[in-house]
């Protein structure tokens, strides 16, 4: 016995071949010592080398296994019906074919009975076998990506924001206020905040239509105290459209926007926003259903009263630095500042914008903001309650019933302040 031997099946079976041809022309020295080398080599007993060398060559074999079932006929039949029933996958072509064959025997001639039996008795997974040449050969003839598709493949994917050094970045979402049930029409919130300086705007929409959302983001951006670089929403079909896509790039005159998408599914990607939401929408809204078209203007109102508040008057805790010590994280938090604050706090914001909100710092009185908003969140929930829709589920005394909440609502800056003064002028820039 010799070496156990690593010599996979084809190898051992090649190398017996050429010895059993050498061993046939050799006399009886040459052939012990041709079973010497075989035994060592293939690490195989003396009696069974001698007979492996004396085997003949078998015959050669036809293809292994049982007859196709399916001739070519059954192909042609299944072909025919399959190109003509606009190429369906077996599962639902094994459906189609007792409701096509009756059809087909009338115009190509009436099938044999065993032929018609094979047909029918096709397995889904036999139908997709016998199919599988020709799908590369006769390609559908209507591929049309599904909606939002072509537009998800222009817009890149950004998951982390290291390199943002600047005011001008955008997270955005929208927030539904539907009560529980996306069933019908109601109010939906775009809600943006900037990464660096926080600043946070909100608009309020009836229903989320493209038209809409690309609407609300012109007012957002128009009273932006900065310039907007780049937008990062999620993959709301209301963010990824071609209205988006042309609002944010093709901008006659003035630069383009850098728009980006989440990975879907991952809400820390965009956690800015996702955090926002709740402490700038929910807070100060709720979750009642909002189904009247009456509260749109109103909820506005609210919002752009809150955004001052939100943005002129409540500092925010801003991470520094985040670090992992054995099994928890520690993290460090920057001193607690207004998005305004933050923002004189940048060198290089242009003096139009930190003009105008030096001049809104000594205008506005966060407790006049504070009594408009409480007011018009009261005007909100009563036209909420006179839809008829919402009366089982709007309870009586509306925003009350949230207490002293911190409420949190984004403003369109684009209106006049209370003061009378408006954001700078974005064309002078």
């Amino acid at each position: 016995m010799g070496i156990p031997s690593t010599m996979s099946q084809l190898s051992r079976k090649e190398y017996l071949a050429k010895m059993r041809w050498r061993y046939a022309g050799r006399g009886s020295a040459g052939k012990s010592r041709l079973l010497d080398e075989v035994c060592a080599v293939c690490d195989l007993e003396r009696k069974y080398a001698i007979k492996l060398m004396n085997q003949k060559e078998p015959p050669a074999r036809g293809k292994a296994g049982r007859k196709p079932v399916y001739v070519k006929e059954v192909a042609a039949v299944v072909k025919a019906i399959w190109l003509s029933s606009e190429q369906p996958c077996g599962k639902l072509l094994k459906q189609s074919l007792p409701l096509w064959l009756p059809e087909y025997e009338r115009r190509q001639g009436v099938l044999d009975k065993a032929l018609r039996a094979a047909v029918l008795r096709a397995s889904a997974a036999t139908l997709d076998r016998l199919l599988s040449p020709h799908r590369s050969a006769h390609p559908r003839r209507w591929r049309m990506p599904k909606p939002g598709t072509l537009i998800k493949s222009a817009v890149p994917v950004r998951t982390d924001n290291k390199d943002i050094d600047r005011p001008g970045y955008l997270e955005a979402d929208t927030v539904a206020h539907c009560g529980g049930s996306l069933a019908g029409s109601f109010i939906w919130s775009v809600n943006a905040t900037d990464i660096i300086s926080q600043w946070t705007q909100t608009r309020a929409v009836w229903n989320k239509g493209q038209e809409g959302v690309v609407r609300a983001m012109s007012h957002i951006e128009a009273g932006l105290p900065f310039v907007l670089l780049a937008v990062d929403t999620d993959n709301g079909s209301e963010f990824l459209n071609w209205h988006m896509e042309a609002y944010l790039r093709q901008r006659p005159g003035r630069v383009a926007v850098v728009f980006t998408r989440s990975r879907p599914y991952r809400k820390n990607d965009n956690a800015h926003i996702e955090q926002k939401n709740w402490t700038e929408v929910r807070q100060l809204v709720g979750y009642d259903r909002l189904g009247s078209a009456a509260c749109v203007a109103a909820l506005n109102a609210v919002y752009k009263d809150w955004n001052l508040l939100r943005n002129f008057f409540s500092p925010t805790m801003k991470l520094k630095s985040k670090e992992r010590v054995g099994s928890r994280y520690q993290k460090k938090y920057h001193a607690p500042q207004t998005p305004a604050q933050r923002l004189l706090k940048w060198q290089r914001l242009p003096a139009q914008y930190r003009q105008w909100i030096k001049q809104m710092q000594q205008q506005l009185d966060p407790f006049a903001l504070r009594e408009r908003i409480e007011a018009n969140l009261h005007k909100v929930f009563q036209l909420a309650r006179k839809d008829p829709h919402n009366e089982a589920q709007m309870p009586e005394g509306g925003a009350a019933r949230f207490g002293v909440v911190d409420p949190s609502v984004a403003v369109s800056l684009r209106s006049t302040s209370t003061t009378g003064s408006t954001t700078p002028n974005r064309s002078a820039l």
